[in-house]
């Protein structure tokens, strides 16, 4: 195809439409049509995980995702991950655990990691360091031995909320 088509989005709980060529990847349509640049770009293969998002409740590197796979889709971002807040200023319990124990270092794989993170919590609330490693295999960080990561994503597992739920769970 030779023109631009419609994609209509849910993207992180709202409903979007762009215009973008068919075979665009995801990742450019987030980052360059949506302006939701908090998704990194790391590799463009699809083998470190900083372009991770949540495509219809499923982690995906958005770098093999070809845009027009996408339409009538519902999109997540690391925008989209924190609870709503009237401020917009709360962060979600797995970012907060990141900046809390220094998860985070230069940025690049950080929001790939956090989102990595809240899906393996949504399928395993209570991890051990191992489930945890297996969890984040996809993502790669170039910064760090990944101990303050791991310390990142347990804590965040052992946070609750006030109702005693797990922190995590959406």
């Amino acid at each position: 195809m030779s023109e631009k088509m419609a994609l209509k989005l849910q993207v992180n709980g709202a409903e979007r439409t762009v215009q973008a060529w068919p075979m665009a990847r995801l990742l450019d349509v987030i980052r360059e049509d949506l302006g939701l640049t908090g998704t990194k770009e790391g590799c463009g293969e699809g083998e470190c995980g900083a372009c991770s998002v949540f495509l219809n409740g499923k982690l995906v590197n958005s770098c093999l995702v070809p845009a027009v796979q996408c339409n009538g889709a519902k999109l997540e971002t690391i925008e989209g991950v924190s609870p709503t807040s009237t401020d917009g200023a709360q962060l979600h319990p797995v970012q907060e655990a990141f900046l809390r124990c220094g998860g985070a270092q230069c940025g690049i794989c950080t929001p790939g990691m956090v989102l990595a993170a809240v899906d393996l919590l949504k399928r395993c609330p209570d991890p051990d360091e191992e489930q945890v490693r297996d969890g984040l295999s996809g993502n790669l960080c170039r910064c760090t031995g990944y101990v303050k990561i791991i310390d990142s994503v347990l804590a965040a597992a052992k946070s609750a909320s006030p109702d005693g739920a797990k922190a995590v769970a959406k």
